[in-house]
C-alpha cells in the first residue's frame, strides 16, 4: 500500500446515476431486446437554425434483415434497425467548410444506413450490454430477438436503443454525439422500473475529421459503442458509489514527465504499471482497502489492446510485449465485494476541470479519443525491448 496526501490524488468519487440497490436485488432475471426505435439525427450549429433533416425529422427504425448471433450456444436472429440518413445542410457555411461538412455528413449517413455490421447499431450495443451484464454478479441476462417469446419466469425486459447521432457544426469545428437509452420494464404489468440515458461526444476541426479517409469517424464509432455499453451496464447493475482517490505512480521502469505526472516514458516493452489508492474515511468503515481487487485496461491511440481482471495489489507487470514508438493510455478501477456480490468503482482519471470526469466528452479527437483522454499515459521508446 502506498501512503500519500489525499490532495495529491484525482478524486473519482463523483456523483453518478445508477439503479437502486433495492431494484438490483429484486430484479435479476432479465431479457435484453435491441429495439428498432426512433432515431433523431440532426445538425445544429452557429450557422443557423436546426435543419429539417430528411423525411421531415423523426424516422422510424426499420428492420432490414436478420443475422445469427451466438449467445450461450443458442443461435438467435436479431433484427438490425436502419438509422435514418443524416439531413442535408442548408445555408450559413460556404466554400471549403461547406464541402467538408457535406462530405462528413455523407460519410456518416452512408455508414449508419448501409453497413450491416457497423458498430453504432442497436444489435451491437445490446450485445455489448449483454456481455457486460453477463459478467456482473446478481443478474441473469438473456439476449433475445424481438420475435422470441419471453420466458414466463422473466422479471423484466431491458430495451436497448440508440436514440440519435448528431453532427453539430461550430464554425470550423464538428462535434459528433451519440445518445442511447436503456429502459427496464416490469414483465408482469409493463410498468417502467428504471430508465437511463448515456451520450458520448467528441470534437475536432472538420479538416481533422476528414483526414486519412475519415479514420477518426470510424474510430469514434468504436469508442462510442464501447463507452455507451459500459455506461449503461454500470448504471444498471455494476457500479457502486464508494469514495476513493487514485493516481498513477511512475518512477520505477517508467520515467515520469516533469511537466505532467500522469504521463511517462519507458524503455521496456513490458513495463510494470503502478498506482496509488486511498479510500475516504467514510468508505473505510465499510470496505477493507487490502481486500480490493482491480481491473486494468490498456489502450493505444485507436482501440483497447489489453485487459486484466481480479488483479491483487496496486501494481501489475504487463505480460505481453508492447509496440515501440507508441503511446499507450491505461486506467484501473476497483472491485468491491460485499454480501457475496462484486460491484465496481469508477475508472482512474485525472481531474482536468473542463471535462465531465467520465470520459464521455472530448476536447480534440485527433489528440486523444474522449474516453481515454484523461487516463494515465506513457510512451514506449523506439529503442525499447
Amino acid at each position: 500500500m502506498f501512503f500519500f496526501a489525499s490532495s495529491a490524488l484525482a478524486d473519482t468519487a463523483q456523483p453518478v446515476k445508477q439503479m437502486s440497490d433495492e431494484l438490483r436485488e429484486s430484479i435479476s432475471r432479465i431479457v435484453i431486446l435491441p429495439i428498432a426505435g426512433e432515431s433523431n439525427e440532426s445538425i445544429t450549429g452557429t450557422y443557423g437554425k436546426e435543419t429539417r433533416g430528411l423525411a421531415g425529422g423523426m424516422a422510424k427504425g426499420a428492420e432490414i434483415g436478420q443475422f445469427p448471433v451466438e449467445v450461450g450456444q443458442v443461435p438467435i436472429a436479431i433484427p438490425i434497425p436502419i438509422l435514418r440518413e443524416i439531413g442535408m445542410l442548408f445555408g450559413g457555411v460556404s466554400g471549403a467548410l461547406e464541402r467538408r461538412t457535406q462530405e462528413l455528413y455523407d460519410r456518416m449517413a452512408e455508414d449508419l444506413a448501409t453497413e450491416v455490421e457497423q458498430p453504432l447499431s442497436n444489435i451491437a450495443l445490446a450485445t455489448d450490454v449483454f456481455w457486460g451484464l453477463n459478467d456482473t454478479q446478481g443478474v441473469d441476462p438473456k439476449l433475445f430477438a424481438v420475435t422470441t417469446p419471453i420466458p414466463p419466469d422473466t422479471d423484466a425486459v431491458l430495451y436497448i436503443n440508440i436514440d440519435e447521432v448528431t453532427l453539430n457544426i461550430q464554425e470550423k469545428e464538428a462535434i459528433v454525439t451519440t445518445s442511447a437509452t436503456a429502459v427496464l420494464q416490469n414483465q408482469a404489468d409493463s410498468t417502467i422500473l428504471y430508465r437511463t440515458t448515456a451520450s458520448y461526444s467528441d470534437r475536432d476541426e472538420l479538416k481533422n475529421w476528414a483526414s486519412n479517409n475519415y479514420v477518426l469517424w470510424r474510430e469514434y464509432r468504436q469508442f462510442a459503442r464501447h463507452y455507451l455499453a459500459r455506461e449503461l451496464t454500470d448504471e444498471l447493475y455494476a457500479r457502486i458509489r464508494v469514495g476513493h482517490k487514485m493516481k498513477p505512480v511512475y518512477g520505477d521502469g517508467i520515467k515520469p514527465d516533469k511537466m505532467d505526472p500522469w504521463h511517462g516514458e519507458t524503455k521496456s516493452v513490458s513495463p510494470t504499471l503502478r498506482w496509488a489508492y486511498e479510500l475516504t474515511d467514510e468508505a473505510k468503515v465499510q470496505y477493507d482497502e487490502a481486500a480490493v481487487s482491480w481491473t486494468l485496461e490498456l489502450y493505444d491511440t485507436r482501440q483497447p489492446v489489453y485487459r486484466a481482471q481480479r488483479v491483487n495489489g496496486t501494481q501489475f507487470a504487463l505480460d505481453v510485449p508492447l509496440e515501440p514508438c507508441m503511446t499507450y493510455y491505461w486506467s484501473v478501477r476497483p472491485a468491491y465485494t460485499s454480501d457475496g456480490k462484486t460491484r465496481y468503482g469508477t475508472w482512474m482519471r485525472r481531474a482536468t476541470g473542463v471535462a465531465t470526469g467520465n470520459g464521455n466528452e472530448g476536447r480534440a479527437i485527433s489528440e486523444a479519443h474522449a474516453y481515454i483522454q484523461d487516463f494515465a499515459s506513457f510512451e514506449v521508446d523506439c529503442r525499447a525491448r
